[in-house]
């Protein structure tokens, strides 16, 4: 950065780090001595103007996950359009279509919930907008954020030992989607941050649990979640702090399935909406992807992704 005078600030690079990925965006450890700073904000008041650009980086960081997911899903999607075995197409083996269709869902729900959330960044924004996105922000971020990593290895998984080989793209995915989880607060910041947005900014909950309001009677499995979260909402906010922080993942999470089958229930496909919120909130929900509800036509799921 140059000064008013032309001349050039000083700052000295330490050395660049050795990141496990994010290689081609540079980080340095960096030394400031004899260096001009520039006040941002009012005087006294840096952390909250702090705050308010790392908001904005989370949401970010939402957006460059579902931007991977994406990546993840086209790759796999073509390679198995491409590759036979046993007499058929990938694509058309039921195994690999429901694993496609999962990852597909898991694409269409962070790539929703993260312009839900960029709405409410508009300069437009209402004041319900902007406290909804309080809340919300750490709550999406948190949960979208962690499903990256684990998405990107199922989806390199899909292309067999190719997706193991650098020369095929899945590899650096995978190894790009942690830093979204990690940067502007790792899994334990967030989950407090979502802890402190409850206690400082009453009206984040208020307006949180009237989006979720929003897809009320879209689906039985929603609802009942819905209830159950607002419930862990309420007993979270009345506990103490050391028994709320022991919490605070679970009610992270609650929050941002709720959140996700929100805005899947209301502009999605019902068919996705549906294979979605079973998957995810259904009794028979399980923990790897490509173990949809039964009866999903996943087939279709995977032609229109």
């Amino acid at each position: 950065m140059s000064l008013p005078h032309g001349e050039r600030n000083v700052f000295r690079i330490e050395r660049l780090k050795d990141k496990v990925g994010n290689r081609s965006n540079a980080s340095a450890e960096i030394e400031f001595d004899g260096t001009v700073g520039i006040l941002l904000g009012e005087p006294g008041r840096g952390v909250r103007t702090i705050i308010e650009m790392v908001q904005r980086t989370r949401l970010d960081c939402v957006l460059g996950t579902a931007a991977g997911m994406r990546q993840s899903v086209a790759e796999a999607v073509w390679h198995a359009r491409q590759r036979r075995a046993f007499g058929r197409l990938l694509v058309e083996q039921p195994a690999m279509t429901a694993v496609l269709a999962d990852l597909a869902l898991e694409s269409e729900a962070a790539m929703l919930v993260g312009l839900r959330l960029a709405q409410a960044f508009e300069a437009d924004a209402t004041d319900t907008d902007l406290a909804f996105r309080r809340l919300a922000t750490p709550v999406t971020k948190y949960w979208v954020c962690k499903r990256g990593p684990q998405h990107a290895y199922e989806a390199m998984e899909c292309l067999g030992g190719n997706g193991y080989i650098e020369s095929f793209p899945l590899g650096r995915r995978y190894r790009e989607q942690p830093v979204m989880a990690i940067w502007e607060g790792s899994g334990n910041v967030i989950a407090l941050d979502v802890l402190r947005a409850l206690s400082r900014d009453p009206d984040s909950a208020a307006a949180l649990r009237d989006e979720l309001e929003a897809a009320n009677g879209a689906h039985r499995l929603l609802d009942a979640h819905t209830r159950r979260t607002l419930a862990l909402l309420h007993e979270v906010g009345g506990a103490d702090v050391d028994a709320a922080q022991a919490q605070a993942r679970r009610l992270s999470e609650a929050l941002a399935l709720a959140l996700q089958a929100s805005v899947m229930a209301r502009f999605a496909p019902t068919a996705d909406a549906e294979a979605f919120i079973g998957a995810r909130l259904g009794e028979d929900r399980s923990w790897q992807y490509g173990t949809l509800p039964r009866g999903t036509d996943a087939a279709a799921i995977v032609a229109r992704h």
